[in-house]
């Protein structure tokens, strides 16, 4: 892991470690959307900065290795406050639960009025990361990146859609609605770039394909 990725995790762990213990930080402001991805020129440039490497292996990997839901401010968790910031008049309960509001799911275009239809999705999910080099990090690490508001990471989407994508690269899922592919790709590489990730030969390649069409 290099000095630089080191330092960038050491912060983020150590706010993670303050929002739990504390409480005192402010959940970030409702923008009705996840962080906008880099240009599509700036992803193919990381794209072509990224190490290709075959996958790891998911031996030793479990969920648990990468804490999640994390208290972000007050009663509201990692998952509630994606709910308030992606949907739409959204009203949470003294618990911080969403009890009413609508949401759009970006990957198929369907829109929803209970939270429990949504799954917040992790753009690199969990075992992808932990095959392209997670698995070395200190599970402080790991919880700062399942719970990463900053980055183009967590999206509120159609819960079913989510289990179809499981923890599948681009090579293997990319969202049914198309309007949203090149979105995704950028975010894909924006995450693992920061990260540190690795990509796959089919990864890179089923990447640079969708990026031609942005």
């Amino acid at each position: 892991m290099s000095g630089v990725y080191a330092r960038r995790i050491a912060v983020l762990a150590a706010s993670a470690a303050l929002a739990a213990t504390t409480g005192l930080l402010t959940a970030p402001s409702a923008q009705a959307a996840m962080p906008t991805p880099i240009a599509a020129s700036t992803a193919r440039t990381y794209l072509s900065q990224l190490t290709v490497k075959a996958e790891g292996s998911s031996s030793g990997y479990s969920r648990d290795k990468f804490p999640h839901w994390i208290t972000q401010s007050g009663a509201c968790n990692t998952r509630e406050v994606v709910l308030k910031r992606d949907g739409t008049n959204v009203s949470q309960d003294s618990s911080c639960a969403a009890v009413s509001g609508s949401w759009h799911s970006e990957y198929d275009g369907a829109t929803w009025t209970a939270a429990s239809d949504l799954d917040i999705d992790h753009m690199v999910p969990l075992a992808e990361a932990w095959r392209s080099g997670a698995s070395s990090w200190t599970n402080a690490q790991r919880q700062s990146y399942a719970n990463d508001l900053t980055r183009p990471q967590l999206i509120a989407v159609t819960d079913n859609v989510n289990q179809a994508k499981g923890d599948k690269d681009p090579a293997s899922w990319l969202p049914p609605r198309a309007a949203y592919k090149c979105t995704y790709v950028r975010a894909w590489i924006h995450v693992k770039h920061y990260y540190e990730l690795t990509v796959d030969s089919a990864e890179k390649s089923a990447l640079q394909s969708a990026l031609s069409g942005c």
